[in-house]
């Protein structure tokens, strides 16, 4: 073994990328005949040492590949262990009879290794999952020639190249610009953003218009026969009841008591025959 692929074998490309970039492209390729005659030697003898000289003059490859994916947000390095896999799984299958290069027939494990990797990790929710979908989605991204919305002619030349219809393209371009939101409003979130969580969109098939309505008709009574016993009171009996129950920071009696120049006790006294009009008036209404 080299000395340049004992220094791949110590490290991945999460350790350090730009050693381990710098490490594979070190490592020489392959002649055509050293290539036909480490396939023979793995495909006729299971010589794992071969298909290890194989998989590490083909690393530079990988890398290659995995920088044209860059454009997803996703971590180089995860998608060059990806992209490794694939290539491994490549070299397990390679059939030197086939008369085609590792590197040709390696192309397509590799890629099917970082689409998975890609679509499984973009989102939270999967954007694309049958095989029409999946070709849709990379499709799409390189097709896009801006970060705007496709305009009806782009979309049906890009339907037409892909062979799907136009909704299709437009359903996919949709998914690609969406973001991932969380079910519930997050704790930290304003009232002005809360109610955007998807929780209150939900359909209610439990729900029953007509106790919705009776419900509704109920508390608006409620709130009318409140407020006709509050004005019924006189201006100070009102005052102490929206200041011990209806204000956000209530009042103490002490500080009634100051304000009106009584007694705390006689503050609890009008309370208590404030609160007994008020239901007295509620009951009769």
């Amino acid at each position: 073994m080299t000395k340049s692929l004992q220094a791949v074998d110590q490290m991945v490309p999460g350790a350090n990328l730009a050693a381990y970039v710098q490490s594979v492209a070190s490592i020489p390729i392959l002649s055509v005949e050293r290539e036909r005659e480490l396939a023979n030697e793995l495909y006729y003898e299971s010589n794992l040492e071969a298909a290890r000289q194989m998989v590490m003059s083909h690393l530079r490859f990988v890398v290659h590949i995995a920088r044209s994916y860059s454009g997803y947000g996703l971590a180089e390095a995860d998608l060059i262990q990806e992209g490794n896999v694939g290539l491994m799984k490549a070299v397990k299958r390679y059939n030197p009879e086939k008369g085609v290069r590792l590197v040709s027939f390696a192309v397509h494990w590799i890629k099917a290794e970082m689409h998975e990797y890609i679509l499984r990790n973009w989102r939270i929710v999967k954007v694309a999952t049958t095989k029409a979908q999946r070709k849709l989605f990379f499709n799409l991204r390189s097709s896009k020639k801006s970060l705007s919305w496709l305009n009806p002619d782009e979309a049906q030349a890009i339907a037409d190249d892909l062979g799907v219809a136009v909704h299709e393209v437009q359903r996919m371009e949709g998914r690609l610009t969406s973001r991932d939101v969380a079910f519930d409003s997050p704790l930290d979130d304003d009232d002005d953003r809360a109610w955007q969580a998807p929780q209150y969109f939900l359909e209610g098939h439990n729900a029953d218009p007509a106790v919705e309505v009776e419900s509704s008709d109920s508390l608006a009574n409620n709130k009318e026969q409140l407020h006709s016993a509050l004005s019924s009171l006189d201006d100070r009996s009102r005052d102490i009841l929206a200041q011990r129950w209806l204000a956000q920071q209530k009042a103490t009696l002490h500080e009634l008591a100051d304000k009106y120049g009584v007694s705390a006790e006689r503050i609890r006294q009008l309370e208590k025959n404030a609160m007994k009009k008020l239901r007295t008036s509620i009951a009769a209404a």
